[in-house]
């Protein structure tokens, strides 16, 4: 027998044991002469390499089992719905409280998998509910499925406009600084125009007028010109933020 199939299982059709190998494998039904096996995955993490499954079998008779990660027969198949909708649902939490990029990236890394998984659960369990269409659970837990499948495509959706919203307005917001940074330079680059041939010329020449002020009410004029220069600086950097107060 496959290792997957427990020796326990006695009367499991040796049809359906052959198409398994050391491995569940993919979400998906096994039919054979009334009996029917049933395999799902379990809630996987964002950075799960290998899918853990649990396998279900149904007899003729009615009776469900299960093996692999789960036990309890048709028990633990509404366990593993449930537990996919109780993971979506925190999902839809952090995606409410996502405001910056790196909450956006990291929602959508960890539904991804889930979506992929519920999807194929999805799709699994509308298979067994069209094999076996007087099994009414199965209704239920398909409809289940389809609402986590979908609650799972819009947290991917919401989360992906969330992140591209949130790259756009930091772009935009780049760009207005370094348009405003553009604006100031060039304002101080004519205050540096206007002054520089001045100051230039000044200094070759050695102008120093002699104005009486050297040491005259000393150090009260130094003081008053220091403030004055207080004065002027404020009224340059008002100028050049004056775009930015607009705005």
């Amino acid at each position: 027998m496959a290792k997957v199939i427990p020796s326990t299982w006695e009367g499991i059709p040796q049809t359906i044991v052959d198409r398994f190998g050391e491995q569940a494998g993919r979400q998906r039904i096994m039919v054979h002469d009334g009996h029917f096996v049933l395999v799902v995955h379990l809630v996987p993490g964002a950075d799960d390499l290998d899918r853990k499954a649990a396998i279900f079998w149904r007899n003729p008779s009615g009776t469900w089992k299960s093996t692999g990660a789960v036990k309890g027969g048709f028990s633990a198949l509404r366990e593993i719905v449930g537990a996919y909708k109780t993971r979506v649902t925190e999902l839809e939490a952090e995606l409410d409280q996502s405001k910056r990029a790196a909450a956006y990236f990291k929602l959508l890394n960890d539904i991804a998998p889930i979506l992929r998984s519920a999807r194929h659960l999805h799709k699994t369990l509308q298979e067994a509910r069209e094999a076996m269409p007087k099994e009414a659970p199965l209704i239920a837990l398909r409809d289940t499925a389809g609402e986590i499948e979908r609650a799972a495509e819009l947290i991917q959706s919401d989360a992906k406009a969330g992140l591209d919203f949130t790259t756009a307005k930091r772009a935009e917001e780049q760009a207005e600084l370094s348009e405003h940074i553009a604006r100031s330079s060039h304002k101080l680059n004519l205050i540096a125009a206007l002054t520089l041939p001045m100051s230039a010329i000044g200094a070759v020449f050695g102008v120093n007028l002699q104005h009486g002020l050297e040491t005259r009410h000393s150090p009260w004029v130094f003081w008053v010109f220091v403030a004055l220069s207080f004065v002027v600086g404020f009224l340059v950097k008002g100028w050049i933020s004056k775009d930015e107060k607009r705005a």
